[in-house]
Formats: structure tokens, C-alpha cells, sequence
């Protein structure tokens, strides 16, 4: 059953893509050119939210919103036949591998002086401040319960149980410090 949901998902996912205004990051000299990221800009409609670098993020703030590519990330997952472990691992590993990438991108963005940071929401935070990520609460019930409801396949097809979605955001600063110079 889940096979068929990730094939149904895969054949939605160009649709998805093309209504949803995401862009890929692009990696360069790889024979996959297409990150693991998939991006847009958005202005943050939250409360505001000071982050460990001091980084004060408001209401309309200019943000890089990231989108995990999950059908690709599931598809991975569903080839390991592996402990629930090794896979949050691997998530770990592919998600650490791809920051300098997007790093790149937002130095190179014609917007970059203008964007305050990266948000991207997700229940699967565990480890995400090792990466540089802090995660924040999100406070509108009607809004997390819509992100819970609208993560449901996922964790049906990862084969995990639900949890609270939460932000997760990481400062521009942090993320040139962090993994500009690392490509």
C-alpha cells in the first residue's frame, strides 16, 4: 500500500511543484543537479521570534522557505530496510550535506541583502540544532493542526508516528558562518 501511495505522490510532484511557485537549488558539477532543497521566498507571518545569535525575526520579514523534497527523500528511505535509527541518520547526513549548497544559493539570490533568514516547518527536528536550526513552536493551533493533518502521508508512508510540527529557522548569519566556506 505505501508503494502505491509514493508512486501515486511521485506522478502528483511535477503538478505540485509547478502550483506550489518552488525552485530547486541547483548544485553545480554533480550529474544530479537538483538539491534535496526545493525553495521560495515568503514574508513570515508568525510572532516574532528572537533567535541565539540575536537575529530578531518579525512579522512580513523577508525569509527563504525551504521544502524538503519528500518523495525523493521517502523514495531513498523506502530502499533502506533499516532500523528507524539509521534512517533519521541518513535525513541527518543528506539534509547536513546540502546546507553549503543553499548557502551558496542565498549569497548568489538577487533578493540576498534583503533575506533575514530560513524557515522551513517540519515535525522531523530531532538533531536539527546540531545542524543549526532552531526550532520554534508554532502557536496558532488552526495552523499546526492544517501542518499535522497535511503531514499525515508522510508519516504514514516513513512508517512514523506524528508529532507537533514546529518552525524551524536559522538566521542568514548562521548559515554563512556555518557552511558558506564549506563547499
Amino acid at each position: 500500500m505505501r508503494d502505491y501511495l509514493l508512486r501515486g505522490w511521485n506522478s502528483i510532484d511535477p503538478f505540485y511543484y509547478t502550483c506550489s511557485r518552488l525552485d530547486y537549488v541547483i548544485k553545480e558539477k554533480t550529474e544530479d543537479n537538483k538539491s534535496l532543497f526545493r525553495v521560495r521566498l515568503t514574508r513570515y507571518q508568525g510572532h516574532e521570534v528572537t533567535l541565539h545569535d540575536g537575529t530578531v525575526i518579525k512579522k512580513h520579514d523577508l525569509l527563504l522557505k525551504i521544502h524538503l523534497h519528500n518523495v525523493r527523500m521517502l523514495t531513498d528511505l523506502q530502499a533502506l530496510n533499516q532500523s528507524k535509527m539509521k534512517k533519521a541518520l541518513f535525513i541527518y547526513y543528506n539534509v547536513k550535506r546540502e546546507l553549503p549548497i543553499l548557502a551558496h544559493y542565498v549569497k548568489k539570490h538577487q533578493h540576498s541583502h534583503k533575506i533575514k533568514g530560513i524557515i522551513g516547518i517540519t515535525s522531523l527536528y530531532k538533531g536539527a540544532n546540531r545542524l543549526g536550526f532552531e526550532a520554534v513552536p508554532i502557536r496558532n493551533v488552526c495552523y499546526r493542526t492544517y501542518k499535522k493533518l497535511a503531514f499525515s502521508p508522510i508519516y504514514f508512508i516513513a512508517n512514523t508516528s506524528s508529532k507537533d510540527p514546529v518552525y524551524l529557522f536559522m538566521s542568514k548569519e548562521a548559515l554563512m558562518n556555518k557552511y558558506y566556506s564549506t563547499i
